[in-house]
């Protein structure tokens, strides 16, 4: 039972707008049950939009149309549909009269050009939308229902859990669970390679990968007799996976990596102090956007100038003058400052040459040290050079001090991942 996607829109094909219809759409179609084995996207133009619409009709039993509803002369998804399926648009004055309505309620005067959004293929069924002025509707073309909605995210979320979600549901086969691991510290490829035997040995289990930087996704998606088994496998499967990349799973879908940190430390009862110099607060912006995050974090101490660590840290100037502020030595220092002006728990320091500037011989751009240190033990520095951009160098960094502020409380090697 195939369904597909189709988004519509110029806007989309020039990359002016990021598509997140059809990834959510995609993943909805999926939990019902349907294998979405397509997305399309066409620019507003009638006969491209036609040719994807008929090629759609003989390959799918649902098909999401989304985008083109609206009344200015671009929008020509309706015209589209009336063409692809041979009938004429017919006018329902009773939505144009809806639309006008919802005009006055804002003591405005509809324009004349919304009443096209009243027009529908003859024979179609109306799609009401509460959320903006465009219906949607739907209309069974060669083998396939297709549901033609609005762009706008919340308009077309709206339609398709209240009027789409009841009109497929039946349509689908629930044989289908899946499960999202959420990863940190490995390659796409190195977690791709640790997993590689696993669909061989499970039938019915597709595996995905999705990289959003600097995390992996794995997706555990398994097919079997029924909805039920299908789950229990896909749970016995993604515990395999757990047990295979070991720390680098950090938490599931919804987890957050600074949130499921954050946990660890409030379960552990554990406080931090933050001190960053080339990530310029990101650790700190991360944390504290997990509601919360006062029970655990005391300090986040931005430090850039080297006047900064010594008056807010207490780096000596010895330190700074000798071994320079991206060194171990004052990642050190910077860890035992801020455990100590608080005191906290644990602490965590950076320290680096986030680019584009800045670099040297011997410290060039992306050249990182971090510092970590707990109440009783001695302070351990870690070294990393990362060879991407400022963003990159900035946002990797503040995940790694997080990794090891989480391997700390966990009690776990402190060497990080990296295959």
């Amino acid at each position: 039972m195939t369904a597909a996607v189709l988004s519509i829109g110029t806007e989309l094909t020039r990359g002016e707008l990021v598509n997140t219809n059809a990834a959510w759409l995609g993943e909805e179609l999926t939990k019902l049950g349907f294998d979405v084995v397509e997305h399309a996207t066409v620019d507003d133009d009638l006969d491209r939009i036609v040719t994807l619409i008929r090629s759609f009709a003989d390959e799918h039993r649902v098909v999401i149309v989304t985008g083109g509803l609206g009344p200015t002369s671009d929008d020509l998804t309706t015209a589209a549909a009336a063409k692809a399926a041979g009938v004429q648009l017919v006018r329902d004055e009773s939505v144009v009269e809806g639309i006008r309505q919802k005009f006055k309620a804002f003591a405005r005067v509809m324009p004349e050009s919304n009443a096209k959004q009243g027009d529908f293929p003859e024979g179609a069924d109306v799609l009401s939308n509460p959320a903006g002025t465009a219906p949607g509707f739907a209309i069974t073309l060669g083998q396939a229902r297709f549901f033609f909605i609005p762009g706008v995210p919340r308009e077309m979320k709206h339609i398709f859990r209240e009027s789409i979600v009841p009109a497929i549901a039946s349509l689908a086969e629930p044989r289908t669970h899946q499960v999202h691991l959420r990863t940190f510290g490995m390659t796409e490829s190195g977690v791709a390679e640790v997993l590689g035997g696993l669909e061989k040995a499970h039938e019915g289990l597709t595996l995905g990968y999705r990289a959003h930087f600097p995390e992996i996704e794995v997706k555990v998606h398994v097919r079997a007799d029924s909805a039920a088994e299908a789950e229990r496998l896909a749970g016995l499967i993604a515990d395999e996976v757990r047990a295979l990349l070991g720390d680098a799973v950090f938490g599931g879908r919804s987890d957050s990596f600074a949130e499921v940190v954050g946990k660890a430390l409030r379960d552990a009862g554990k406080t931090l102090a933050v001190a960053e110099s080339c990530t310029g607060g990101q650790v700190g912006e991360m944390l504290t956007r997990i509601p919360g995050a006062s029970d655990y974090l005391l300090l986040d101490a931005v430090v850039y100038a080297n006047s900064a660590k010594e008056a807010v840290l207490g780096v000596s100037p010895e330190v700074l003058s000798v071994h320079g502020a991206v060194s171990s030595e004052t990642a050190a220092a910077m860890a035992e400052g801020a455990l100590r002006v608080v005191g906290a728990d644990i602490a965590v320091s950076i320290t680096g040459v986030a680019g584009p500037g800045g670099g040297t011989e011997d410290k060039p751009v992306g050249t990182v040290w971090f510092g970590l240190a707990r109440k009783g033990e001695p302070t351990v520095t870690k070294h990393r050079k990362l060879p991407w951009g400022r963003d990159r160098v900035q946002t990797l960094s503040a995940y790694v001090a997080l990794e090891l502020v989480r391997r700390a409380v966990l009690g776990r090697d402190l060497n990080l991942l990296g295959r």
